[in-house]
């Protein structure tokens, strides 16, 4: 890249959160580079969130994701796209996605799923599904004008001391909750493409609404605390009509 270009984007890292993902979209080219960039800026990410919060070895689990994540990745459409699932050791019932496809769950979300594969296949299918709508790259980019220029270079290492700055609680509530939405109704859509029970979902929140039966929001940390109401989602996942990836 040419020093020009990382001068432009040093300027951005101002501006209003559309220029710089316009920027973005612009040095990145066609859908094959954008996503193999995403991959750059999301492997840094990983070896940070590796680092905080602690990888949990599970042979037997880690073979169960596996096999679930290929399963889902067989349905998607754009196969530029590549996935990773790894097992955290984090206390919270959670699960969240990184650009370019590395997707973190905790070993305390799939015992809450009683390691049930149709639940445990919805939320794969939810975190791949705001890699493939971009909502992964663009919350970074909103919020980090951050470094511009480490986006569109990356690799170059300022991602992952920005994140450890802001920490790795907040990849678990950047989302808006029509994003929200969109990843319950494209992820419920991949379960089913690929044989698994789509009702999965609706367990998964009936068993998160349980654990405070008294709020619609959640007990179990930031997971839900900003995503929509649960019982909307279970509304909306019943209702909905599919989508496509």
């Amino acid at each position: 890249m040419t020093n020009s270009r990382f001068y432009t984007l040093g300027r951005l890292a101002g501006a209003k959160a559309r220029r710089v993902q316009w920027m973005w979209s612009s040095l990145t080219g066609n859908d094959e580079v954008a996503i193999q960039a995403e991959y750059g800026v999301g492997r840094e990410m990983a070896a940070v969130v590796r680092a905080r919060s602690g990888v949990e070895p599970d042979a037997d689990l880690q073979r169960l994701m596996d096999t679930t994540r290929e399963r889902l990745a067989a349905v998607v459409r754009n196969k530029h796209h590549r996935f990773a699932v790894g097992l955290l050791g984090d206390e919270q019932p959670t699960a969240y996605a990184l650009p370019g496809g590395f997707i973190f769950v905790t070993q305390s979300l799939t015992r809450l799923c009683e390691r049930n594969e149709d639940e445990l296949a919805f939320v794969i299918a939810h975190e791949m599904a705001h890699v493939i709508r971009r909502h992964a790259i663009h919350r970074v980019l909103r919020q980090a004008a951050v470094a511009a220029v480490s986006m569109a270079a990356p690799g170059r290492g300022t991602v992952g001391p920005w994140l450890r700055k802001v920490g790795v609680e907040w990849l678990e509530r950047a989302y808006s909750q029509e994003q929200e939405f969109e990843a319950d109704e494209l992820g419920a859509m991949m379960t089913r493409a690929a044989g698994f029970d789509a009702t999965g979902a609706v367990h998964l929140f009936e068993r998160l609404k349980a654990l405070n039966p008294d709020s619609d929001a959640t007990g179990v940390g930031t997971y839900l605390s900003t995503h929509p109401p649960v019982t909307e989602r279970i509304a909306r996942l019943r209702g909905s009509a599919g989508a496509t990836a």
